[in-house]
């Protein structure tokens, strides 16, 4: 018997109805969010600093700052924040927010970032940031677009990194206190405050002149704790009077979780020498 056009019709949106629930048929569109910058933090050897920006040209567009650290990490435990005892040098890239995978595939494989020693990369999230500055490094991408469904959401971060500011000669105790918690390792900055008066005087504290500050990668779960070891040990109740705070981190390259993940995704296996 003939089918009524009307029956065909109800037939196949019920088709599509019953294919969407199981998520068979035709695929919504992946929804584009605009371009934007980003901030990619690094720590590499001296040595590796121009490699670095030579990558970050070679797959994108940066504007980079650097400045100089000292690792933390003893060498019977280096880590995946891949420090030692050595300087270092601490690289702060904007980027095109649509190049973030490329970028962190690049500096994975072409700085050899999964080997202990050799440094990390990871990328963090701006609140803001000069509209000049923005408008030209997005100006390089226009032709792409950032994945919506590829945007880091907050409960999908592994990682923080926390940032401690003391007085001279206190650091030492603050990466005591942050390895008794769980820490591994970190990166040590000098630094020093500004006109902090105003402030002062509704902490009810004077900070020194002349600060270092601990940059400390952490899982997730990790971070209360070793927050929590360096406020008591060297908080602002203490003579370091130290500052603690942490900002999140998204994506990271360098760290062998991260590495692994990566592996998993494309099938690979590890290297013997990748094993050691």
């Amino acid at each position: 018997m003939a089918e009524k056009k009307g029956e065909s019709n109800v037939i196949v949106t019920a088709a599509k109805s019953v294919g969407a629930m199981f998520g068979i048929g035709a695929k919504s569109p992946v929804k584009a969010f605009p371009l934007r910058a980003k901030l990619l933090v690094s720590v590499v050897n001296l040595r590796d600093e121009v490699r670095m920006k030579e990558v970050l040209d070679e797959c994108s567009v940066s504007l980079s700052f650097t400045f100089a650290g000292t690792g933390t990490a003893r060498s019977a435990v280096l880590d995946y924040f891949g420090i030692g005892s050595t300087e270092k040098s601490v690289v702060l890239s904007l980027f095109p927010e649509s190049d973030e995978e490329l970028i962190l595939r690049e500096l994975r494989t072409k700085m050899s970032l999964y080997l202990v020693g050799r440094g990390i990369s990871f990328t963090v999230p701006l609140a803001g940031v000069s509209q000049i500055i923005a408008g030209g490094i997005t100006r390089a991408a226009t032709n792409k677009t950032t994945d919506g469904s590829k945007v880091m959401k907050s409960e999908e971060r592994k990682y923080n990194l926390i940032i401690a500011a003391v007085a001279v000669n206190y650091v030492d105790a603050a990466m005591d206190a942050a390895r008794e918690a769980g820490a591994a390792g970190g990166t040590i900055i000098r630094a020093r405050t500004l006109d902090n008066a105003k402030a002062e005087q509704f902490i009810g504290i004077s900070l020194a002149r002349e600060q270092e500050i601990l940059l400390i990668l952490a899982k997730k779960e990790a971070t209360l704790p070793i927050m929590n070891a360096l406020s008591e040990k060297v908080g602002v109740k203490t003579e370091a009077a130290g500052t603690v705070f942490c900002v999140p981190v998204d994506r990271t390259a360098g760290i062998s979780a991260a590495d692994e993940e990566v592996k998993e995704e494309k099938g690979e296996k590890e290297s013997p020498e990748e094993k050691k």
